[in-house]
């Protein structure tokens, strides 16, 4: 059963190191996912998955000693998924959205069971939404990390340039992330949210099956876009 989830952007130059010690209009998404993490801990989960958006042929199981790199943005800086040591043979690696929920947890230093899923960002929402009553039921105790960014078309500097249509879409996930409504994730349109660029829109979905049903509430730490991308953090917990 779900006892508590987050909610993380997933952009690379969350993590310093990529950002080369700048972008500190980020501090405050960094600080608001370090909350957010904290609260999943304090929930006492039996085993934290986390999700996060990727291409089809990534998609599945990530066990925990996975290795992820940020070699590909100009990073002499891997990371491990959990405390696990690599498994042998290699695991592939892990896929960005993934490698950066990883590193969040190295920063929070989580020693609990972790597995990872890679969640085809075309899946249809009942797929996800089947995923995430999976997921769910894992455990006695499961908590969900669910990384993903809303639309990038936010501003005309945007990577998908200026769309009329993001704010609103934003908005209305904004308030499904702040109530903790399954049922509004469930609803966003797939379609639209593709033409938006907004990848966490399956991860997202994956959540709400999980919390079917939880009655979980909901708190929307962090809400902004820098860069034109919309970012939200938000935690779901047990009253």
């Amino acid at each position: 059963m779900l006892v508590a989830a987050a909610v993380c952007p997933c952009p690379p130059l969350l993590v310093p190191e990529v950002a080369s010690g700048a972008a500190p209009e980020l501090d405050a998404a960094r600080d608001a996912c370090a909350r957010a993490v904290s609260a999943l801990a304090a929930a006492r989960p039996e085993v934290l998955v986390v999700v996060g958006p990727t291409a089809a042929d990534a998609a599945g199981p990530y066990p925990a000693g996975t290795v992820g790199s940020f070699r590909g943005f100009g990073v002499d800086l891997d990371v491990r998924l959990g405390t696990a040591a690599p498994a042998e043979p290699r695991q592939a690696q892990l896929p960005p959205a993934l490698a950066v929920g990883a590193w969040l947890l190295q920063e929070a230093h989580w020693a609990t069971r972790v597995e990872g899923v890679g969640v085809d960002e075309r899946a249809t929402p009942d797929q996800c939404f089947e995923d995430g009553r999976k997921i769910a039921g894992r455990a006695g105790r499961v908590a969900l990390l669910a990384m993903g960014d809303a639309s990038a078309c936010r501003s005309l500097k945007a990577p998908g340039y200026l769309d009329e249509r993001a704010a609103d879409h934003d908005a209305a996930v904004a308030r499904a992330l702040a109530g903790a409504d399954p049922d509004a994730l469930r609803a966003l349109d797939a379609s639209l949210a593709y033409e938006l660029k907004a990848a966490g829109r399956a991860a997202w979905q994956v959540l709400a099956g999980a919390a079917e049903g939880t009655g979980l509430t909901g708190r929307l730490l962090y809400d902004d876009a820098p860069y034109g991308v919309g970012y939200f953090v938000s935690s779901w917990t047990a009253q």
